[in-house]
C-alpha cells in the first residue's frame, strides 16, 4: 500500500529510542524525510547515524520542557527539511506511583513532558502546518488516559488531558485541514519498561516482570512491539487516512475496560 508519504516532511520529538526511533525508521521506509529530537546528546547522534542508512535525517538536542527549545528547533527543522508536514509528539514516558506517593514536584515535571509538550511542539509546528498541503499532528498517549490504573496516577490523569487537548484541536483546526489524531499504546517493549522494572521489582527477573503483567493486564498475552505502533503512525500521516481526524486509537493488544 502506497501510503503517499514520499518526500512528506516529519518531526518525531523523543526520536532518539524505542518508539521514537520506530516510527522515525518507518516514516524513512515509507521515503519521506525525518527530523528528530531528544535531551540525551550521545543517544541522538548514534540513532541519527543509524536512522540516515535510510534516508534524510536531520538531529538535534532538544528538551521539550523548554519553550525556548522547541521554539528553536522547530524552526531549524523546519527549515533543514524546507517545510512541515507532520509532527509526531512522542516525548514523554511513564511515571509510576500512587496517589500518596507523587509530590507536587512529581505532577509538575509530568504535566511538563506529557501535556506542555504537546501544547509547545504543535504552536510552535503550527504556521509551518498551515503551509502544509496535507498537515498531520499524531499525539502519542496512553491507554491509561481511559482506563486509569491507580500504580500510574500521573499518567493516566495527564493523558486525559492530552486526549481532550488532541480532540479540541481536531475541532479548532479541522476547519484548515490539519488533521489531529491519538494513538495511545498500552504494553509496549520500550527502555521505559526496564526502568519500571528496576523500580517496581528490582528482585524479580525481566521476562518474568513482564510476563505476569501482560497476563494480567492484556487479552492478547504479551507486550507489543514499537513496529506495531509505528506502522499506524505512518498510516494516520498518510494519504488513506485524509478523512480521520479527531480519532483516539488504542493500540494496546485489548487492554482497557472502557470503551
Amino acid at each position: 500500500m502506497d501510503l503517499g508519504l514520499s518526500g512528506r516532511r516529519a518531526i518525531v520529538t523523543g526520536g532518539s529510542k524505542g518508539l521514537g526511533q520506530a516510527i522515525a525508521a518507518e516514516l524513512l521506509a515509507e521515503k519521506a524525510q525525518v527530523a528528530i529530537c531528544a535531551r540525551n546528546a550521545a543517544e541522538l547522534d548514534a540513532t541519527a547515524a543509524e536512522l540516515r542508512e535510510a534516508g534524510p535525517v536531520f538531529a538535534a538536542r532538544c528538551d521539550v520542557t523548554d519553550p525556548d527549545q522547541v521554539s528553536a528547533f522547530m524552526a531549524a527543522a523546519a527549515s533543514a527539511m524546507g517545510g512541515v508536514d507532520i509532527l509526531v509528539n512522542n516525548a514523554g514516558g511513564a511515571r509510576p506511583g500512587r496517589f500518596e506517593s507523587l509530590t507536587d514536584t512529581d505532577w509538575h515535571e509530568d504535566i511538563e513532558v506529557k501535556v506542555f509538550s504537546q501544547i509547545r511542539c504543535t504552536r510552535a509546528a503550527l504556521p509551518m502546518l498551515r503551509q502544509s498541503a496535507a498537515p498531520r499532528v499524531i499525539n502519542i498517549n496512553a491507554v491509561f488516559a481511559r482506563y486509569p490504573d491507580p500504580a500510574f496516577l500521573a499518567s493516566s490523569v495527564n493523558r486525559a488531558s492530552c486526549l481532550s487537548l488532541a480532540k479540541a484541536l481536531s475541532i479548532e483546526l479541522g476547519h484548515e485541514g490539519i488533521l489531529v489524531n491519538s494513538v495511545n499504546i498500552g504494553f509496549v517493549t520500550t527502555p521505559q519498561w526496564e526502568n519500571i522494572h528496576r523500580r517496581r521489582a528490582p528482585d524479580t527477573p525481566a521476562e518474568q516482570f513482564f510476563a505476569q503483567l501482560a497476563g494480567d493486564e492484556v487479552p492478547l498475552g504479551r507486550f507489543g512491539r514499537p513496529d506495531e505502533v509505528a506502522g499506524l503512525v505512518a498510516f494516520l500521516a498518510g494519504d488513506r487516512a485524509s478523512y480521520i481526524t479527531g480519532a483516539s486509537i488504542d493500540v494496546a493488544g485489548g487492554m482497557g475496560k472502557f470503551l
